[in-house]
């Protein structure tokens, strides 16, 4: 491969990169590093494959280290994941020289993400709540707070019950959805008279899919 060569390849790499963060990034909460990866992992593929002399089982195996590096030390979305196997997927052909390919898999998937991020696939309800009670060991969690739920929640659902402090208190965790958007106070008043002041976390589950 001739010096242009690499370099139109690496510079493809790179712009493309570079676009996959900004469509990656589009209306969506991640870590602050995620776009930083997002760059630099089409150029690092790029160049994995090209020094493998296109051997594609070799440079599959390092690139697919390369997109995985970041999630032993932090979780990530299911969102996050795919950015990265899709800037492995851009340097991967980049690195074998199909540039023009590298692009039209670029726009068929930011077209893709873009459309789901502005249909709202998979986004939970503004009023979608997950509820942790902690209760003392001898009441009887089963529809315990059933008639508070129907007063202040259009849903809810028991989905575990944990022992804490050596089996003397139960956590119970619902799904809930809320009347309205904001939790209300009598809400959770009307809880903590129900389990005698214990612990009580209301808030938004998290979105960080574990992969």
């Amino acid at each position: 491969m001739t010096v242009s060569a690499f370099l139109i390849c690496l510079l493809a790499a790179l712009i493309l990169g570079v676009l996959t963060a900004l469509v990656f990034s589009f209306r969506s909460e991640h870590s602050g590093n995620l776009p930083f990866a997002l760059v630099l992992v089409p150029p690092i593929v790029t160049l994995v494959i090209m020094m493998v002399n296109g051997n594609i089982g070799a440079g599959l195996g390092v690139a697919g280290a390369f997109s995985l590096i970041r999630f032993r030390s932090a979780p990530g979305t299911a969102r996050e994941l795919s950015g990265l196997f899709t800037g492995t997927a851009i340097g991967l052909a980049c690195g074998m020289g199909y540039v023009g390919i590298a692009a039209l898999f670029f726009l068929i998937v930011a077209a893709t993400v873009i459309a789901l991020t502005l249909l709202r696939l998979g986004e939970k309800s503004r009023s979608f709540r997950q509820l942790k009670i902690t209760i003392p060991e001898n009441l009887d969690y089963d529809g315990l707070f059933d008639d508070i739920f129907e007063t202040y929640t259009t849903s809810h659902d028991l989905i575990r019950v944990k022992t804490t402090n050596m089996g003397t208190l139960y956590e119970l965790t619902y799904h809930i959805t809320l009347r309205g958007s904001d939790v209300d106070k009598a809400f959770i008043d009307a809880l903590r008279c129900r389990n005698g002041n214990l612990n009580i976390i209301c808030g938004r589950e998290s979105d960080r899919d574990m992969l």
